[in-house]
């Protein structure tokens, strides 16, 4: 975990450069508190923030090849660096560091841009070919590391998050309408679309290369593919893909626990964290540090779980309790690094665990995340499943009772009142054969926000389908795939890349200098995961079927055979203890603020407002849209009333 910034083809004078990427780079401390390092040279300026994991004696950036005329800066993690580098030295290149950095321009002086096929890792990479005078762009395969460029006063900006970009570009602090709406209906803005106008995301899986003469390339070197829902099946039987799963695991968590610093370990007491935990314990020789969050309210507490895990495993362990009223006083700092309204306050509590973490002296944890996306086992896949079953006999009163089956964790469950799950679950049967079907009543749901906004901020929007815009940036492959293929895929666009590894895990985790890996995105692991046939993820309505197998010797049989609870957190009720909010609650949500600002309606907000402090706000889409007018209304007084950048 580390901080880039930097730009190229600006028309700016070496002590100006060197000054500007100064005032970029500090905004990014949190995320590499352990030193600066800078290279500025005609058309470029390279800045890093470090956090020291591997090679702490020399492994400081930029860094550049043999003959000094590629450089680079990145963040994250090469967790194959060992093996390149004896390979790379094998064929004579010559290293001057212990970094896995440094394989980086050794790559790219051999394959090119090709380089990043090579890489096994999360990260988003800077790199300066001074030859050619071109800049390089290249991020992650799933978008575990953010990225973010633009193009103003004659040259091409980048940074690892944007607020590095709006400190010296204020003319782009400018929040996007359409970006906006993005947020309020997929849980974030739309790669690469960004909250601000003019930012723009580099996309997972993506390299960007600008050229001496300024044009650009875009191209995309990995995704998550399926085969075709006719393909011949890519397994002999269920034993043969248990095992290898399990050794394609193993060693996932084998190249995650390089470092030269003590790694811990995330536990929620569910199956994914566990599973982690539990190969590090039996595969490898590392000391296991675990660290879980709990809550005061028993609704979204999983603390009996988790201990249950740490006894079986001998970890040595600490738990962070965690109250509403934390997570309402936390939740303008989370606003702040996410740099996106976030429809739920889920992100905070991770973050104040972070911190907690720091605090006992780890700057790396490996968590659980991805193995939900990658191996089905989220209730929205067995949800899509009945709804598919239903739309064949949409007036069946009996298909959709199968419903009832899901959701059991949950207090207010929109299946426990059977007219209201066939109304809830029955929107958009009709859009059965469209690749979004699974997430319509999801989206449906979120974008119910979209009523709050402005007249005027919508008409700004004019005619927009939410459903034709997000398939437009959807492969032409996926109608060929199966279904639950295409609901995995969309999940890993939507929510996985945008939100769970953007607000609820880079960015919580770099608050406090802390490198969260997932071992369950190493695209090997993703790659095997979507060539298996559907019934080895959602067997029935058991969901995750062969990671349950591949770690049911490792792991106790309740916790194997435990229902997925999704992690949560107390939404809307986190701003109002007994009907009182926070200042800066009322004052955000003020009929003046909402007025000022202009992109909310303040009359339909204060009502939401009234209903939300008596706390009858209980279902999904009043909670959402309090929390994402909230946090809109954060980065408007922060990010563009404010000018802030840190």
């Amino acid at each position: 975990m580390c901080g880039i910034a930097g730009f190229s083809g600006a028309p700016i004078e070496v002590g100006d450069a060197r000054r500007t990427l100064e005032t970029m780079i500090h905004t990014l401390h949190h995320r590499g508190p352990d030193g600066y390092g800078f290279h500025v040279a005609a058309g470029i300026g390279l800045a890093h923030a470090r956090l020291s994991i591997i090679d702490l004696a020399t492994g400081d950036q930029p860094i550049r090849n043999e003959c000094g005329d590629v450089w680079t800066v990145f963040n994250g993690e090469i967790f194959n660096y060992v093996e390149l580098r004896a390979d790379l030295i094998a064929r004579g290149h010559r290293f001057y560091t212990q970094s896995d950095t440094e394989v980086i321009v050794h790559l790219y002086d051999r394959y090119g841009d090709a380089f990043v096929d090579h890489l096994n890792g999360q990260f988003a990479i800077a790199l300066w070919d001074a030859r050619r005078q071109r800049l390089v762009l290249a991020r992650d395969r799933a978008g575990i590391r953010p990225l973010f460029h633009t193009r103003a006063r004659g040259g091409v900006w980048f940074a690892s998050e944007i607020k590095a970009l709006l400190v010296v570009l204020p003319e782009r602090a400018t929040l996007d309408p359409r970006g906006l709406a993005e947020a309020l209906t997929f849980w974030a803005p739309v790669d690469p679309d960004t909250s601000f106008a003019g930012v723009h995301s580099l996309p997972p899986g993506h390299l960007l290369a600008i050229e001496a003469d300024g044009s650009e390339t875009l191209r995309q070197y990995w995704d998550w593919t399926f085969p075709d829902r006719d393909a011949a099946p890519a397994f002999t039987s269920i034993e043969e893909a248990t095992a290898e799963l399990r050794a394609l695991l193993v060693d996932a968590v084998r190249l995650q626990l390089r470092a030269d610093v003590p790694v811990g370990a995330y536990l929620s007491g569910g199956l994914d964290s566990s599973g982690i935990v539990a190969m590090i314990r039996g595969f490898t020789d590392t000391p296991v540090r675990t660290f879980s969050v709990a809550f005061e309210d028993a609704e979204f507490d999983e603390s009996e779980h988790q201990r249950a895990m740490v006894r079986h495993l001998g970890t040595d362990h600490t738990t962070l309790t965690v109250s509403r009223r934390q997570i309402g006083e936390a939740f303008p700092r989370l606003v702040r690094h996410a740099e996106a309204p976030v429809l739920r306050t889920a992100p905070v509590p991770m973050m104040l665990l972070s911190a907690r973490v720091r605090e006992e002296g780890y700057k790396v944890v490996l968590t659980g995340e991805g193995a939900d996306e990658v191996f089905g086992g989220y209730d929205l896949f067995r949800e899509a499943k009945v709804r598919r079953f239903w739309a064949r006999q949409p007036q069946s009163r009996f298909r959709p009772l199968l419903l009832g089956r899901l959701y059991g964790y949950l207090e207010n469950s929109p299946v426990r009142n059977p007219a209201f799950a066939q109304s809830f679950f029955g929107q958009g049967l009709e859009h059965i054969d469209r690749p979004v079907f699974a997430h319509v009543p999801r989206w449906t749901t979120s974008q119910r926000a979209l009523n709050f906004l402005s007249p005027e901020l919508r008409a700004s929007l004019g005619p927009w389908d939410p459903l034709a815009f997000y398939e437009q940036r959807l492969p032409s492959a996926i109608s060929n795939w199966r279904p639950l293929a295409r609901d995995q895929y969309v999940e890993a666009k939507s929510l996985l890349a945008a939100y769970l590894l953007a607000a609820q895990g880079d960015r919580v985790a770099a608050s406090n200098s802390i490198e969260g890996r997932v071992p369950y995105l190493d695209h090997r692991v993703i790659e095997f995961g979507n060539r298996l046939p559907e019934h080895y993820k959602v067997r029935g309505m058991t969901e995750k079927y062969l990671l349950r197998r591949a770690l049911a010797d490792l792991l106790p049989d309740d916790i194997v055979k435990r229902t997925k609870q999704p992690y949560r957190a107390p939404d809307s009720a986190s701003f109002f203890i007994d009907g009182k909010a926070p200042a800066f609650v009322d004052d955000m949500l003020s009929t003046e603020r909402l007025r000022k600002s202009g992109y909310f309606d303040p009359v339909m907000v204060g009502r939401l407002v009234d209903k939300c402090r008596a706390g009858k706000a209980t279902g999904f889409a009043d909670n959402q849209a309090l929390v994402g007018i909230l946090s809109t209304m954060l980065l408007d007084e922060h990010f563009v009333r404010g000018r802030g950048a840190t």
